[in-house]
């Protein structure tokens, strides 16, 4: 007997090869059968898939829902837009281990996954348990409570601080503590940590300001961890440096390459931005791939296929406070800063700044004639949401800056500010098409479970799908599919997942392809006090399985929880960096 079967759908599997019609039947949490299954043949529920396509489910290779899967066991929305596996504990943070000796220590990681992860302090500290130390009793906290399958790396930063406590920030361990620190995170991977992940990124500071603790690591501890990586199956290694912003010095390309060649594992990164009016980049940024390659080693650029806008804020932390002398006037108290702002020589120097060649990537902020007025909050702004402020500005006889302050200052620094993307163009459409050619680029990099209140980038699976059947048609629906699915399931190892093969486990995706989008992001509250987020609807899903269970139909959760937390070794295979 099966357990459900999907009759006549169009059958899109995961392997880039032509779509076909056929009846796929699962059991045991398995696809039993792809072909034809008779209408006498018994199964507990059977639905017509006539018109509709199967996809295996989607894998997202760069998310945080590290501490969200306890308040959420359905990861939403990514599970909502067919995601049925992330991959967590990036970027070097996680939320294990934690030193039993220090309870401090908790409240230290919450502190800076609020400050470098966007997520809420409150829904940290209401939302999750806390009552692990190790890293195995992290993962088994999570156990047969999730409905998505999740597997998670283990953080540099969560190492350097059950190991040195304080000293983790500014210092730099000794013999002994790098040995304790190499014997932790074994331990993780003997547990089923996924591997490694560590932060050298300029942009990340803790909750007190301070560089987080893996940037303090010299090349000898990166590498010390990454040969422990190799010792492991199924193992990753996942890195963030400040040139993965715009480009790669040689420093760091030579440390990704080294990194990967000592473990013997593929390194991804994130993210990979591709701009046609920046055309040195993607060479440059892929060129850590060609050096590592030649060292024996393999690094995957994560890019997204989509473009997924990050809101700004002149009143709480976001990355307009990354622009070099923009900081200290963005922290000051609210009506402190309003007079700043509002001070036309302060404006002037904040302008210069942005412009220079010392704000890098973050000069393309500046354009502030570009913005798009979000949420307001006065009388003053009534009917201005949605508005451009270069059109605004016009009518007020303002400079695009001055006017963007004014909008701000009367709703006391809330208003939401949404930048127009610079990078829209049909020329960089064209170069993400061959860009995602590439064999070490993959697609991913949503950050979904971070930031979670400035984008949004959980739903680039459906946005994409959609863009390929009825928009830019940049690949086709078969290749497509298969860049969501089996492409990020081989990187990681992921045993019988990916495709749509009989035997292999049932996480699939329904679709209707005349309507498959995502709705746009709207700030909803929902999280442990309260607390806000973006959320974004799926559109024309018609169910999501997860290991043979229905875990969402019509955008609604079933009260499900089939998840399964992966572990390396059991879950995953070592993959090969030649």
């Amino acid at each position: 007997m099966f357990d459900h079967v999907i009759a006549g759908v169009t059958v899109v599997d995961g392997t880039g090869g032509p779509a076909f019609v056929a009846d796929v039947g699962t059991r045991g949490g398995r696809i039993a059968r792809i072909g034809t299954i008779g209408a006498d043949e018994e199964s507990r529920s059977r639905e017509d898939g006539t018109g509709l396509m199967l996809a295996p489910g989607f894998v997202d290779p760069h998310t945080h829902y590290d501490a969200q899967l306890f308040w959420d066991p359905y990861a939403t929305p990514s599970l909502n837009h067919g995601v049925t596996t992330v991959a967590a504990g990036n970027c070097g943070f996680t939320l294990a281990p934690l030193n039993p000796d220090r309870p401090e220590d908790a409240d230290y990681t919450r502190r800076m996954m609020s400050k470098v992860e966007g997520m809420s302090l409150v829904a940290l500290e209401e939302g999750a348990p806390w009552n692990w130390h190790g890293f195995g009793e992290y993962l088994d906290a999570l156990e047969g409570r999730i409905a998505v399958n999740a597997g998670f790396m283990v953080g540099h930063c969560a190492l350097r601080r059950y190991v040195m406590g304080a000293d983790a920030v500014g210092g730099q361990p000794s013999d002994e503590q790098l040995d304790q620190m190499l014997r932790l995170l074994h331990a993780a991977m003997d547990a089923g940590a996924w591997g490694f992940s560590t932060t050298q990124s300029s942009t990340h500071t803790d909750g007190d300001g301070q560089p987080v603790a893996s940037r303090h690591a010299r090349p000898a501890e990166l590498l010390a961890l990454a040969r422990a990586v190799g010792e492991h199956e199924g193992t990753q290694i996942e890195a963030i440096t400040a040139g993965c912003l715009d480009q790669f010095s040689d420093a760091e390309i030579d440390l990704f390459a080294e990194l990967s060649a000592v473990a013997g594992r593929p390194l991804n990164w994130n993210v990979l931005t591709v701009d046609a009016a920046v055309p040195e980049r993607v060479p440059r940024q892929l060129y850590a791939s060609e050096r590592a390659r030649k060292a024996g080693g393999r690094v995957v650029a994560l890019t997204m296929p989509i473009l997924t806008p990050m809101n700004m804020s002149l009143g709480t932390f976001c990355a307009l406070n990354l622009i070099p002398g923009w900081g200290p006037i963005l922290a000051l108290p609210v009506p402190e800063r309003i007079a700043r702002l509002r001070d036309p020589e302060v404006r002037a120097e904040m302008l210069r700044r942005a412009d220079s060649k010392e704000a890098g990537v973050f000069r393309r902020l500046a354009h502030f004639g570009r913005y798009v007025i979000g949420d307001t909050y006065s009388d003053a702004n009534r009917g201005l949401s949605g508005r451009v402020v270069e059109d605004i500005a016009a009518e007020r006889g303002q400079d695009p800056f001055a006017c963007l302050v004014e909008i701000c200052a009367a709703d006391r620094l809330r208003t939401v500010l949404w930048p127009m993307p610079t990078d829209n163009d049909p020329a960089s459409w064209a170069l993400r098409a061959e860009t995602w050619r590439h064999e070490d680029v993959l697609l991913g990099g949503s950050d979904a479970g971070a930031h979670l209140d400035r984008m949004c980038g959980a739903p680039y699976t459906t946005r994409f799908l959609g863009d390929c059947l009825r928009g830019r048609r940049l690949v086709g629906v078969e290749q497509a599919v298969k860049m969501l699915t089996d492409d990020p399931a081989r990187l990681f190892g992921l045993r019988e997942r990916g495709r749509i093969e009989a035997g292999f486990h049932a996480d699939l995706v329904l679709f209707d392809p005349e309507r498959i989008d995502a709705g746009q992001a709207t700030l909803v509250h929902d999280l442990p006090g309260d607390s806000p987020r973006l959320d974004a609807r799926a559109l024309g899903v018609r169910a999501v399985w997860v290991n043979g269970v229905e875990a969402i139909r019509d955008d609604a959760v079933s009260g499900a929880v089939p998840g399964r937390v992966l572990r390396s070794g059991r879950d995953t295979r070592t993959v090969s960096t030649r």
